[in-house]
């Protein structure tokens, strides 16, 4: 494992030098029919962590980590030609996206691997939704994403939010050696069976942070993206009041989160308004709390010696709503999916009871090798995405999926090509009125999520913590 001095090294974030304010007002943004991309899979050094260490060999977009950040406008058809110098096929699926199922990057399912060594694919769709979404493979994802194949995609809304500034923090984990280097030791049953490949080393765009610069009376738009595989953020914003205003890139009521704590599973995003209420001069930890034995500073909040920008703050407003079509519970159709397996806490792999329950049903895709979770019974392999659907869907009606984590570790489980709607968590009504791609679920926690089953394809459901998809937790939808 990688001993950092201090509990975490700390590493500037150079992206956050300067200050730049701009007036509190809604600002036009310009049109484009459409807004053209190319990325380029390989490997790079990067410096992570920093002198005196040695750059980390990663594999990367454009030589960066996380790739680069790519941004359009809602409305603009956005086109990405994607070249692989890998040594291996991957792909890119476009996380939390409404798109065309031909155009979800999930390999056997939507599209054949992009070839190594120079392969080409071209990624072309509408945006129809604004909000704060991501990029990364679907090809022996819980190795690529973990080696840093990430990256964020931000759709604008028609008109700037009214902040002095917009701010992306992209959290990656890595679990590095003493040498700064990536551990190997991809897909072991621990990690399988247990909470996934947690790392000893967190990174926020791309480097150890130690400080991020505000000014005072400055207000923030800060989108926070889950880019690891495994670890679970929860983070606290000491000496402020963070308001929600957007999970997984769709609106929400501006609101304080639960306990203060901003919680994020692998592939979550939320968006934040954070108003710098301090003073010159001052400094404020954030503090990721999710792991209680294990709390660290994920960095600082340093305030400049400028003088405060404003002396009070208007209550943070709304982003306009998404053209999400509304469920129709009178009509719709109701699915009881259970999520099983996995090791007990402290267990190490190969022997003791399986999660909260034994790992029941017929195993597909492979049979029992590296198998560890079942959703309905059934464990599919990661490249058993063309098996048949676990459920089909009739398109246009609106679907009520009651989940059940009937294991003992957290999962975020992932819808692709649709958002859904939070009803309840463990037969409470949600507090917000909450759209989410991703929902986690904490151990022995129920769950409703509805949606409009309107996008026709087969669609990947699964587990975000990538160990646990590649050990079986995921299947397959059809809308039909």
């Amino acid at each position: 494992m990688f001993d950092l001095p201090n509990p975490l090294r700390r590493h500037f974030i150079a992206a956050a030098a300067a200050v730049a304010v701009a007036p509190l007002a809604p600002r036009a943004w310009s049109a484009a029919a459409v807004r053209p991309f190319t990325l380029q899979a390989g490997t790079a050094p990067v410096a992570l962590v920093g002198d005196p260490h040695p750059p980390t060999e990663a594999w990367c977009f454009d030589g960066k980590v996380p790739g680069p950040e790519l941004r359009a406008r809602q409305g603009e058809r956005l086109r990405v030609v994607v070249t692989n110098r890998l040594a291996e096929g991957t792909t890119v699926h476009w996380h939390g996206l409404r798109l065309p199922n031909a155009m979800d990057g999930v390999p056997g399912l939507t599209q054949a691997p992009i070839a190594p060594a120079g392969g080409t694919f071209v990624y072309e769709f509408d945006l129809p939704d604004a909000g704060t979404y991501w990029y990364h493979p679907h090809s022996r994802s819980f190795e690529q994403v973990a080696r840093g194949l990430a990256g964020v995609l931000i759709v604008d809304e028609p008109e700037r939010y009214r902040a002095d500034r917009d701010i992306t923090w992209a959290l990656q984990d890595w679990r590095l050696t003493r040498d700064a280097q990536i551990a190997g030791g991809f897909g072991n049953m621990m990690d399988r069976t247990h909470a996934g490949r947690i790392g000893n080393t967190v990174t926020v765009n791309g480097v150890v942070a130690e400080s991020f610069d505000v000014r005072a009376g400055e207000r923030i738009r800060l989108r926070l993206a889950n880019l690891a595989v495994a670890r679970i953020f929860g983070l606290e914003f000491q000496g402020h009041r963070p308001q929600v205003i957007a999970y997984d890139g769709q609106p929400v009521a501006p609101h304080e989160p639960q306990g203060g704590l901003l919680v994020l599973g692998p592939g979550e995003r939320i968006d934040v308004v954070v108003d710098m209420t301090g003073a010159p001069g001052e400094r404020f930890a954030v503090v990721d709390r999710f792991y209680r034995q294990n709390a660290y500073e994920l960095l600082a909040l340093a305030y400049g010696k400028e003088k405060p920008l404003r002396a009070r703050f208007d209550a943070a407003t709304a982003l306009p709503p998404n053209p999400t079509p509304e469920i129709d519970l009178a009509r719709a159709a109701r699915h009881e999916i259970v999520f099983a397996g996995g090791m007990g806490p402290g267990m190490m792999g190969g022997g003791g009871s399986m999660g909260r329950g034994p790992m029941g049903g017929g195993m597909r895709g492979g049979g029992m090798t590296g198998m560890a979770w079942t959703i309905n019974g059934v464990a599919v392999t990661e490249d058993g995405h063309a098996h048949d659907p676990l459920l089909t869907l009739e398109r246009g009606r609106t679907v009520v999926l009651a989940m059940a984590n009937d294991t003992n570790w957290h999962h975020p489980i992932h819808l692709h090509g649709h958002f859904f709607r939070v009803l309840t968590r463990d037969g409470r009504a949600t507090r917000q009125r909450e759209w989410r791609d991703t929902a986690l679920l904490a151990p022995g926690e129920k769950a409703e999520v509805a949606f409009v089953a309107d996008n026709p394809g087969d669609w990947m459901f699964h587990c975000h913590i990538l160990d646990h998809q590649a050990a079986g937790m995921m299947a397959t939808f059809r809308v039909a």
